[in-house]
């Protein structure tokens, strides 16, 4: 049986302990250009490194919502959730000057079917879409350079 994001139930959010292993869900914004899949990647605004949009959950709304809603507000993306849950990856997020959260991050695929330019972080982040290939070179994260080589969304 395969979920959706109609089929999920909202979150109730509770405070975690500042040392758990922290989630966040992730947007893998794609289109097709001439029979081949492109991905979006955006920049993290204190780094510049390349990257999927991501943010933490948010009370009330589905996982693969709050996914969508973080594409919006990072990469002015419009578009839909197209299917479950594609894979996790964990990183170590950059909190102040030495802290580090470990986190893990269940990636959702999003058809866009739009970009704005006027979202809440514009100016903050670049944008780019690029190949499955050259996206894959371009992040640090080994689990999704792997997710990035495999995905098919015609698989969806």
């Amino acid at each position: 049986m395969t979920l959706h994001s109609k089929d999920q139930l909202p979150l109730a959010l509770q405070i975690p302990d500042k040392r758990d292993v922290r989630t966040q869900f992730g947007a893998l914004c794609f289109r097709m250009k001439a029979g081949q899949p492109q991905v979006l990647m955006i920049t993290s605004r204190r780094t510049g490194r390349w990257i999927i949009p991501k943010g933490w959950p948010i009370e009330g709304k589905t996982p693969g919502d709050s996914a969508l809603r973080e594409a919006w507000e990072e990469a002015g993306v419009r578009g839909k959730i197209a299917g479950p849950c594609l894979a996790l990856f964990s990183y170590s997020k950059g909190v102040g000057t030495v802290d580090k959260l470990p986190c893990v991050v269940m990636v959702y695929p999003v058809k866009v079917n739009a970009l704005t330019d006027d979202f809440p972080e514009a100016g903050q982040r670049k944008r780019r879409w690029m190949s499955l290939k050259k996206a894959a070179k371009r992040v640090n994260e080994p689990e999704l350079a792997h997710l990035l080589k495999t995905f098919d969304p015609r698989k969806l």
